[in-house]
């Protein structure tokens, strides 16, 4: 278990940490010779059970409230102290008010320098303390009258915490492993060191894990967790780790940095969340007003964009978007605070909705209903909620990230509710039966209007049928609708073309014969640089417009492609030139104009033709002046 301190300066935090482990968490030279706490300090102590209980001591000063809240985030239980002689004072209340924002409601209070009250005094503060906890989580906490200069009432206190451990559950060590950063250093002979609290997972000696938001990969050399040299360190330590990685720089690491497990490292500068005010706030939060944000052991610049209506009030909760400065891993359910941009008072609290959100559309009908379903806090009911709402599917490797649950819950869940997953690169995308259905009776639907207004055409391909039907469908989970259709006879495949069952075209007798006997042969001769349209028509001594009308029928048909104006090529030549792109794709990254002219033996202008066509169709997209080539591009050639 790691205990907090809290409570207002001057009122014996440090030394009743003291009295409780005999360590004096104040390490800092500063701090000694003035007396007072600057920084978050640290002490440890053996249980019974040989667990150890960590204490997080934390600063008093009202200009230092950053610093608490750096500590904060990571504590089981609050110790909030009160000195007997002042009372409740402002960063008593300032800290009481960030505890129930975070949401951390297990603790008690310990009346210190109770040697400098009577009993009249001691009384009449009991009446107060209650009246200051009976609005917020730690209504019901035991209060201890202490003195850490004479020992009374410490061993009662050290008693109750050991019991508070002992009840208190252990964190689940399930998910990926996370610690956020609140110091760093370096020790001679060990090199960098980092320490926090981890709030997921398990780590050993040896792992590779990655800094975020720097993407900075690390290996764990060494691990103390609880102040323990150790094998492993599990969530709800305390843990020291020694990293080493490639070009590794302590000065590059800050307080608010996370490590954690490769796979959820994926950086975001906008978080929705679900905003709470409390009541006794002195003004609504507003649309887009700037913010200190306090995730993790972070302090990040935000802009608050208030997601329904303009404000969130006082007593009221919201959906919000959290636009950052810079970017910062964070994952579904990390709580935070808001302060103003003076840092000098608490606006609000929260809880992290989704970690990847979009800019655009946020405040879309569809997109708060994604929220509310997301702000369920069981993740198989909130999986069972936002389903009706994902029309384009819902990725579950994006989902088991974002509760940082294990991949192989997500696809038992998959399993269990009868649903629809299409694995892709990724990740397996999830459709509910109904969006399932209504995704291929919306593409039969577009392949008869097809069908319709082109009755010419044999039909059109994968990725112009998907551009039509779902554009916002990825490649991927089209084509497995696709290849389900052909399997079932919902649809023909003519490759490259799709078509409905009984929708032919056929050439005439005349054409047909022109097109075997003499066109193809002569397209075939050439295959990477046929002859032109015109030059056809003169060879064959036929009008030049018959010729034309006849390519543009055995395009339709998929025989040919109008790769450039008066340039057709066999689908056989088009399926060898997209295997040569490919082929250079994968060896060098990319496909530049140069070498694929040199593959195929052909001029600069033709080679450009060819791979601006397979731009169009969408099997490569071009940046600059390269051409990448879609790994899940849906044309068939073959």
């Amino acid at each position: 278990m790691i205990v907090g301190t809290a409570g207002h300066i001057d009122h014996g935090k440090t030394a009743l940490v003291k009295a409780l482990t005999g360590i004096d968490a104040d390490r800092l030279a500063e701090e000694q010779t003035r007396g007072i706490t600057l920084d978050l300090g640290y002490a440890y102590q053996r249980l019974a059970s040989g667990e150890v209980l960590g204490f997080v001591d934390v600063p008093g000063h009202e200009k230092l409230v950053h610093n608490m809240l750096a500590g904060a985030t990571g504590i089981d239980f609050v110790l909030l102290v009160i000195a007997a002689d002042d009372g409740p004072m402002p960063q008593t209340r300032e800290h009481l008010e960030i505890l129930e924002l975070l949401g951390l409601n297990r603790g008690a209070v310990a009346l210190t320098k109770i040697d400098l009250a009577d009993q009249a005094r001691l009384a009449a503060l009991q009446g107060e303390v209650r009246a200051l906890l009976a609005p917020t989580g730690l209504a019901q906490a035991p209060v201890f009258p202490v003195s850490a200069m004479t020992g009374a009432g410490v061993d009662a206190l050290r008693e109750h915490l050991h019991a508070a451990a002992a009840a208190i559950p252990p964190r689940p060590g399930t998910g990926r492993f996370r610690l956020a950063i609140d110091r760093r250093f370096t020790l001679r002979g060990a090199g960098t060191v980092v320490t926090g609290t981890a709030h997921a997972g398990q780590v050993r000696v040896g792992d590779e894990l990655v800094l975020s938001p720097s993407g900075q990969p690390v290996r764990v050399r060494g691990i103390h967790a609880q102040n323990r040299a150790a094998e492993t360190g599990i969530a709800g330590q305390r843990c020291a780790l020694n990293l080493t990685g490639p070009g590794l720089d302590k000065d590059a690491i800050a307080r608010g940095d996370w490590v954690i497990d490769p796979e959820l490292h994926r950086p975001s500068a906008r978080i929705d969340a679900r905003v709470h005010v409390p009541g006794d706030a002195p003004k609504p939060l507003r649309h887009w007003s700037p913010v200190h944000l306090h995730l993790g052991s972070a302090r990040l610049m935000a802009r608050v964009a208030v997601l329904e209506g303009d404000a969130i009030e006082p007593g009221t909760q919201g959906f919000a978007q959290l636009v950052l400065e810079n970017q910062t891993h964070a994952l579904r359910g990390d709580r935070f605070v808001l302060r103003d941009p003076s840092a000098r008072h608490n606006l609000a609290g929260g809880t992290v909705l989704d970690d990847r959100p979009p800019a655009r559309g946020r405040r879309r009908p569809a997109r708060i209903a994604l929220l509310r379903a997301l702000a369920v806090d069981d993740p198989t009911e909130a999986l069972a909620a936002m389903l009706p709402h994902a029309e384009r599917g819902l990725n579950l490797r994006d989902f088991t990230r974002m509760w940082n649950l294990d991949d192989s819950w997500a696809s038992a869940q998959a399993i269990s509710a009868g649903l629809r997953a299409v694995e892709t690169a990724a990740g397996p995308v999830a459709f509910a039966p109904e969006h399932w259905d209504a995704l291929r009776q919306r593409t039969l639907a577009m392949l008869a209007e097809e069908h319709q207004r082109h009755p010419e055409r044999l039909g059109p391909d994968r990725e112009r049928l998907r551009r039509r039907a779902a554009p916002r469908v990825e490649r991927p989970v089209f084509g497995a609708l696709l290849d389900e259709m052909t399997a079932a006879g919902d649809v023909v495949l003519n490759a490259p073309w799709i078509h409905l069952p009984g929708h032919q075209v056929t050439l005439a007798p005349t054409d047909e014969r022109i097109w075997l006997q003499d066109i193809r042969p002569m397209l075939g001769a050439r295959p990477f640089n046929p002859p032109r349209v015109r030059d056809i028509a003169r060879a064959l001594r036929l009008e030049e417009d018959r010729v034309r009308r006849l390519m543009r029928q055995l395009a339709g048909m998929g025989e040919v492609y109008k790769v450039a104006h008066d340039h057709y090529y066999t689908r056989a030549a088009v399926a060898d030139l997209a295997a040569i792109a490919r082929d250079l794709s994968e060896h060098e990254g990319k496909a530049l104009a140069a070498p694929f002219r040199d593959r195929i033996a052909t001029g600069r202008k033709v080679a450009i033709q060819i791979l601006e066509f397979f731009d169009r169709i969408g099997y490569s997209r071009r940046v600059g002046d390269e051409h990448r080539i879609f790994p899940d591009s849906l044309l068939k050639l073959r």
